[in-house]
């Protein structure tokens, strides 16, 4: 999956936002104002997702591309280099998982009055 197949899908997920908080080239994914996704327009192959810790783990175990991510909490962020031989499906699941994290997250009465609610589907 490319940067742009990334943003793509971001942007197909209910009620996503983009925006570039920090910089001219750091764009952010945003579900109910809250992060779910970072991606670098200058340096491409690098995409920052949330993810449960343990699941974070056993990715970074599992696939070499996912590694934690520079610069943010690494116990529930990681990084995928997405010029890796990461599968699409793997990378949209994990989108959606990230998705997932923050609303879950976020106080029900929020979630009520912005019609916000998780993705269910088979993640992992």
């Amino acid at each position: 999956m490319d940067i742009e197949s990334a943003r793509e899908y971001c942007l197909s997920l209910p009620q996503t936002t983009e925006d570039f908080p920090f910089d001219e080239t750091t764009l952010v994914f945003r579900i109910g104002g809250k992060i779910f996704a970072m991606m670098d327009l200058e340096n491409t192959e690098w995409f920052v997702l949330k993810c449960q810790p343990e699941y974070a783990i056993e990715l970074r175990e599992r696939h070499p591309e996912i590694v934690p991510a520079w610069h943010m909490n690494k116990k529930h962020w990681n990084q995928l280099n997405l010029f890796g031989n990461l599968p699409d499906n793997l990378v949209q699941s994990l989108i959606r998982h990230s998705y997932n994290e923050v609303v879950k997250k976020m106080p029900r009465k929020l979630k009520s009055e912005k019609g916000i609610s998780v993705l269910y589907d088979k993640e992992k």
